[in-house]
């Protein structure tokens, strides 16, 4: 969402010609609590189905919501040896925060690992700088969340904290085996699907021992490594489109439809969305994709709308 703050006519102009499943808010969309109720509550009665309504409140560095005069939480990080209890109840705070605006889903918690000094784009987001620890905060937060009354993310699958790259400004490696995977970064985000997580975030960054296709992008790792393997039945979003990882390789047209394809359903903050979804349309009417694969991304997604009462 553009540094819209009113939920006007050219609003529901955009909703009726544009029909999309949620809308992700930043800190430039809300100025003051009476505002931010005001516009949540006014765009969810200009939709036939409810949308998700949903933004980056993590705590510490990432809060769109400190601005508001809410009390938010330090760095994720500098909890980390307080223990399950004090990561779930962090989540629930979080959670009856957002809540309390009108939010339904928050695009938290961060299952990365810093187990890279030298990365910055993570850093004190993180849970925890040791994996198995880090599972078992990561999967307590999921329960704070859900306690709380909004559905959660986990970011970045497949893991983010050990890269060198920020994905916001470039292309970003991780330089592991699967194997290596396993044992390490995916630890997290098993765990925290094992919580019952709602959704998953796919990270702009490409795993060269699994595909030279960045995640997002890549069927072996949404599909065959999170669903087949993982077992992940809920949404797999992408993380947003116009990062420079993505927009400074591909059109919005093009990452669309290979999101799709990889196993995707939905994505998160398209350049321009009438693009995104035309080229959906014209891949399932050139036979790039079928119409049933469609589908199955609207079931997850109304799925998860009807298991939180937004529908």
């Amino acid at each position: 969402m553009g540094p819209v703050t009113l939920a006007g006519d050219t609003t529901r102009q955009s909703l009726e010609r544009l029909p999309v499943g949620g809308i992700v808010y930043n800190t430039a969309n809300l100025t003051d609590e009476e505002q931010a109720v005001n516009l949540l509550d006014n765009v969810q009665r200009m939709t036939k189905l409810p949308l998700l309504l949903t933004l980056d409140e993590e705590g510490g560095r990432v809060s769109r919501l400190r601005g508001l005069g809410v009390n938010t939480l330090n760095a994720m990080l500098s909890y980390k040896d307080q223990g399950t209890e004090r990561a779930r109840a962090n989540g629930k705070s979080i959670a009856e925060s957002i809540r309390a605006f009108g939010f339904n889903m928050d695009l938290a918690p961060v299952a990365d690992i810093w187990s890279n000094p030298d990365n910055t784009v993570i850093g004190d987001r993180a849970y925890s700088d040791d994996f198995a620890q880090g599972a078992e905060l990561v999967a307590a937060a999921v329960e704070g969340f859900h306690a709380g009354g909004v559905a959660c993310v986990l970011k970045h699958f497949p893991g983010h904290g050990d890269t060198l790259a920020d994905s916001h400004n470039g292309a970003a490696a991780v330089t592991k085996t699967l194997d290596e995977l396993r044992e390490a970064e995916l630890l997290p985000f098993k765990a925290g699907i094992e919580a019952g997580a709602d959704a998953v975030m796919i990270g702009h960054l490409t795993v060269p021992a699994v595909s030279g296709a960045p995640a997002l992008f890549s069927y072996e790792l949404v599909t065959g490594l999170l669903r087949e393997e993982l077992g992940f039945q809920g949404v797999v979003m992408t993380d947003a489109l116009e990062m420079k990882a993505v927009s400074d390789y591909y059109s919005v047209r093009e990452a669309a439809v290979k999101a799709v394809q990889a196993g995707c359903d939905i994505l998160l903050g398209p350049g321009d969305p009438d693009s995104a979804a035309a080229a959906l349309v014209q891949a399932v009417e050139i036979g790039q994709m079928s119409e049933e694969r469609i589908n199955e991304s609207v079931l997850r997604i109304l799925t998860l709308k009807e298991r939180w009462g937004i529908l």
